[in-house]
């Protein structure tokens, strides 16, 4: 397998505190020393509570926000020392999708609008071709063509999700993040979100963000994050055998799930 990206030490710590002189006095270690690599065509999963530093990770990753410490390489290059033409280039190429998919659509444009667009700025699709495009990406995703005339006010929330992740693999790029794309959708939604994911990651290279375990039973790796640290890894029966906090969280939201479930 060939190594696609690589993140060695990774570090991000905030002042939490400063004296009457301004001086740091107290830091958050939102990420401390983070470090795995990731083959071309796996599955990596970050995971833990809320606060533990997973989603920090994804940030680091595009340079959304700058690391402290630490290296990160994409095919061989150093993202930490591309200039911004070089950094734009790499976003393109590391498409992300966010928790909130209802306030990175654009509410004055149709769903057709808002999936054109891309093909038309980047050349991808010829004028005559994108509406099939765009009708062939809303089947993808498990969505009716003739949604492409509604806007985004007019779905749910798990369906603009899937509107959101059929703009995100329009361009097929070689890495894929996907920073909770099910937080706060109901069981249903997150199922019909996942279905969608699973047909669209396949032999793709992809970054899974969690916080819910049985969205990401299947990754290559999974990675479990501690106040910024990595305190576990392996695949999900490894960690579910190995009794550590993975199980523990497992235990815990497989218990929440059965009681929703519960007459």
């Amino acid at each position: 397998m060939t190594v696609l990206l690589k993140v060695e030490n990774l570090v991000k710590h905030y002042v939490a505190a400063r004296s009457m002189f301004g001086r740091p006095m107290a830091f958050v270690k939102a990420v401390d020393g983070v470090s795995f690599a990731l083959d071309a065509g796996e599955t990596l999963a970050l995971v833990g509570e809320s606060g533990c530093g997973k989603s920090t990770v994804s940030r680091l990753i595009l340079r959304l926000i700058e690391p402290d410490a630490g290296s990160i390489h994409f095919a061989g290059r150093d993202l930490l020392k591309m200039n911004a033409t070089e950094l734009r280039s790499f976003r393109r190429d590391a498409q992300i999708i966010f928790q909130d998919p209802y306030a990175s659509l654009n509410p004055r444009m149709t769903v057709g609008q808002i999936l054109a667009e891309p093909l038309a700025l980047h050349d991808l699709v010829p004028s005559a071709g994108r509406r099939d495009r765009v009708e062939e990406l809303l089947r993808l995703v498990g969505l009716e063509p003739r949604f492409a005339r509604r806007y985004a006010h007019e779905f749910s929330g798990g369906q603009r999700q899937r509107i959101a992740i059929a703009r995100a693999v329009i361009r097929n790029s070689p890495i894929l993040i996907l920073d909770e794309p099910s937080s706060g959708l109901d069981a249903s939604s997150e199922q019909l979100v996942f279905e969608a994911l699973d047909r669209l990651m396949e032999g793709k290279t992809s970054i899974v963000i969690a916080h819910r375990l049985s969205t990401i039973r299947r990754a290559d790796q999974i990675l479990v994050v501690q106040d910024g640290e990595i305190v576990e890894r392996g695949r999900h029966e490894q960690l579910l055998e190995a009794g550590g906090l993975y199980a523990h969280l497992h235990e815990i939201q497989f218990r929440g799930e059965e009681n929703l479930t519960s007459p």
